[in-house]
């Protein structure tokens, strides 16, 4: 399998990348499969079911909301955030259905009951993973006309699953220039050709794409990125869902804005940076998946550390920074998971945390060995992270959380820089660590809001 960069950075809404944007992205790929084999037009009815984590925590996740809107043709990275609930509204209002309006520019429409035909199993799970979807699609007289099983797996990846009950990634086979599963063949690899974890990811991205296109895209994610920051440092009120959590990073930085001394409240900027994406994400604004969107102010929060706070930072130091984070994510990818319904926020917050302090590694000068070493320490430190968030809602720990990481991703890096890359503990195992950690963690705390801080606090 193939990763790029763009798999894992990539453009959605919140407040769950594998609750939204994967859902989301299901509902389109069963839209269009309908009509890529002649059934669209005979289609009367469809039915959605979620399973397991999606299940159980998929109102507060919004997976409702992304299913209809991935039916009626949209798609995560170009939803129009400010019109979409308006149009689940209506959807619920009318009880009508039009199937890839968005997509053909024009409309299939059909009778559907939100309250019927989207059921959500709390307590059911499907065999290949925790968030599991079947749509199903019938004719007129109630003859099925089509079937598909998906898998959200975490930072919007969706498995299709075949017709044998495999569950498989369609991605592209091409290998790039420089593969690599593990950590130790990644820097092998520097050590071969003198090339820095970034550089090196440059190269494996031309599988694809050109240098400048790669530079232009990743800026454009930065972009993108920078901008949930901005928003999330003007918006203010009470996030959606019920337990009333006020948006607390406007405020906090217009008082922090007005307090002197500047460079000693570096760290508390990055905490507000990181806090504001994800009041953002909460509320089901724009982000980048990185890699998921319960992580999704980390990386952002670092990477204005570093435009803000270190000499000589630039747009080139973004994309060094952006590829060597992207080289670390895919060992989390390819070795573990990113999902939090799998393993745990040591999957979500945890991997971002490795990742960001990878990447600042990167343009603080490391060396690819400190680059892993801060990587290591990233994950290490986050190791048996419970994902339990209140009412199941990405709000409560999970934009607080966001701000610890930030700062846990600096200290590592600064921590890997003083050294010369040599450590006991390799990235590869602290990340195999963390996938039997994964595995040995109750269900309660997989997102499932069944344990922790999800059942021992009242909701208000």
């Amino acid at each position: 399998m193939a990763l790029s960069a763009f798999d894992l950075f990539s453009v959605g809404i919140g407040p769950s990348s594998s609750h939204t944007v994967g859902p989301m992205r299901a509902a389109l790929m069963f839209a269009r499969r309908l009509k890529d084999e002649g059934a669209l037009a005979a289609t009367a009815a469809v039915r959605v079911e979620l399973y397991g984590s999606l299940g159980a925590t998929g109102h507060g996740h919004g997976s409702p909301k992304a299913v209809l809107l991935g039916l009626e043709g949209h798609a995560p990275e170009t939803v129009d955030v400010a019109a979409a609930e308006a149009e689940v509204d209506r959807v619920r209002s009318s009880r009508r259905l039009r199937l890839l309006a968005t997509d053909l520019g024009e409309a299939h429409p059909i009778g559907f009951d939100p309250d019927t035909d989207l059921v959500l199993y709390r307590r059911r799970s499907l065999p290949a993973h925790a968030n599991g979807m079947v749509f199903r699609a019938s004719d007129a007289d109630g003859h099925p006309l089509l079937t598909g099983t998906y898998y959200s797996v975490g930072g919007g990846f969706v498995v299709e699953e075949d017709a044998d009950g495999t569950a498989r990634i369609r991605v592209d086979d091409r290998q790039p220039r420089h593969p690599f599963r593990t950590g130790a063949e990644l820097l092998a690899l520097t050590r071969a050709t003198g090339l820095s974890v970034s550089a090196l990811m440059l190269r494996n991205e031309a599988l694809w794409r050109g240098e400048a296109e790669v530079r232009d895209g990743l800026l454009d994610i930065w972009a993108v990125m920078r901008e949930s920051v901005e928003r999330g440092l003007s918006e203010e009120g009470i996030l959606p869902g019920g337990l009333r959590v006020r948006r607390r990073a406007a405020a906090s930085a217009r008082r922090l804005r007005a307090e002197t001394g500047g460079a000693a409240h570096e760290l508390e900027w990055v905490t507000l940076y990181a806090m504001a994406v994800n009041e953002e994400n909460a509320a089901g604004g724009r982000v980048v998946t990185a890699p998921t969107n319960g992580a999704a102010g980390i990386i952002p929060a670092v990477l204005r550390y570093y435009l803000d706070f270190v000499p000589g930072a630039d747009a080139d130091g973004v994309v060094r920074f952006l590829l060597a984070a992207s080289a670390v994510g895919m060992l989390f990818k390819e070795n573990a998971s990113i999902s939090g319904a799998e393993v745990g926020c040591q999957g979500e917050v945890g991997s971002a945390c490795s990742m960001a302090a990878g990447g600042l590694a990167e343009v603080l000068g490391g060396t690819p060995e400190q680059v892993e070493n801060a990587a290591e320490i990233g994950i290490e430190h986050n190791l048996g992270l419970t994902c339990d968030p209140i009412g199941g809602l990405v709000q409560i720990p999970c934009i607080e959380r966001n701000g610890m990481a930030a700062v846990k991703a600096i200290t590592a890096a600064r921590l890997a820089l003083r050294g010369d890359g040599r450590h006991h503990v390799s990235l590869d195992k602290a990340i195999a660590t963390m996938k039997q950690t994964g595995a040995d963690m109750s269900v309660k705390y997989k997102e499932t809001a069944r344990g922790g801080l999800a059942v021992n606090i009242v909701e208000c």
